[in-house]
């Protein structure tokens, strides 16, 4: 990620956080064996659901295309291991032309708040089919190839764009971060998902508290406490 400012990123960002920064006292996981086992199991794991729901994805993917009028995967730009770029699969849940076409889905008042937010509640341009997807989370099925290309992990902190991450986090955090994969699900999410934001800092100690605990079976833990997660819908954006 480059960054073309005379100020450090360190710099911008504690001017935009309202809080401290978040110091870990001991780090686990970092060794080769933890990332050799965690790499297997992420490789078999996600070839093994692949090839037993492959049947229901390609029932979402037709049903997609219909709701949407247009491709029913769209590949969303993140940052992953070590700030490299990676396009992270998902099934749209908006129309095809949603964001190039805004206008079209938007009235004036919802185009004003958009331009100005890049966000609209109760957003028009999400299909009805694509608000149970998201809801459900059904929408982020696509990532199992992630995890078996291994962009993603099964386990990891959230993959978001380069922006959100050099918005939110400072330089020791990012450092952090991205000395492991952003998983399909992970700490976050099981503890809180998206009802703790950034603005709190709730999010960013969230992320970072994973970091203090992961092990193959501390993973092995969390990929079972995210199902109940999930049919809860708690949080769900």
């Amino acid at each position: 990620m480059e960054n073309n400012s005379n100020v450090s990123n360190n710099e911008v960002t504690a001017k935009n956080l309202n809080r401290e920064e978040i110091k870990l006292d001991k780090i686990k996981g970092n060794n080769w064996w933890y990332r050799f086992t965690k790499r297997c199991f992420d490789f078999i794991s996600s070839l093994i659901v692949i090839l037993l729901i492959s049947w229901f994805l390609l029932i979402l993917w037709f049903i997609n295309l219909i709701a949407t009028k247009g491709h029913p995967i769209y590949k969303d730009k993140r940052v992953g291991y070590k700030g490299k770029e990676i396009s992270v699969y998902k099934f749209r849940s908006m129309y095809f032309d949603a964001n190039d076409k805004p206008e079209k889905y938007f009235t004036k008042e919802q185009m004003e708040v958009w331009l100005r937010e890049r966000k609209v509640d109760d957003d028009p341009r999400i299909t009805k089919f694509g608000k149970f997807l998201r809801k459900t989370s059904l929408d982020e099925l696509p990532q199992l190839f992630n995890i078996l290309f291994g962009t993603l992990s099964v386990i990891g902190w959230r993959p978001i764009p380069a922006h959100e991450l050099d918005g939110n986090y400072f330089d020791y955090e990012k450092n952090i971060l991205l000395s492991g994969k952003p998983g399909l699900t992970g700490y976050w999410q099981v503890k809180a998902r998206s009802n703790a934001d950034y603005e709190s800092g709730e999010r960013q100690k969230l992320e970072l508290e994973y970091f203090t605990k992961r092990g193959f079976w501390y993973d092995l833990g969390l990929i079972f406490r995210t199902i109940p997660a999930v049919l809860k819908g708690r949080g769900a954006e």
